[in-house]
């Protein structure tokens, strides 16, 4: 019986220790999407070149700790509409085992 709950916390303890882990990585990009959306929302976006875009948004990605380079984003333009893509991996190791998470971060105007 004590070892039943003994096993269960054991399996809990490494639950919570996988999900500190990766909870960060998914919390950063959501940030990171906050504000891709917001640069796609504001129109004075649809104005600047394509290399400040991509700027903008790695330096916000390094700000917030993520292998974010310019070279990852991607900028489109359809007339007076801009079009943000943006993939990134991050490499999270745990005790043996390591895993790549691909964030895909977007967002278009109308």
């Amino acid at each position: 019986m004590i070892l039943r709950k003994i096993a269960g916390v054991l399996v809990l303890l490494i639950l919570a220790s996988i999900g500190a882990l990766l909870v960060p990585p998914y919390i950063q990009n959501w940030k990171l999407q906050r504000y891709v959306n917001g640069l796609v929302d504001d129109p004075g976006t649809a104005s600047q070149p394509s290399e400040v875009i991509q700027k903008e948004i790695a330096a916000r990605g390094e700000a917030l700790g993520l292998p974010l380079h310019a070279g990852d984003v991607q900028v489109s333009r359809a007339e007076n509409s801009v079009r943000i893509d943006v993939l990134y991996i991050v490499h999270v190791d745990f005790a043996g085992y390591s895993v790549d998470l691909h964030f895909r971060p977007a967002a278009g105007s109308n």
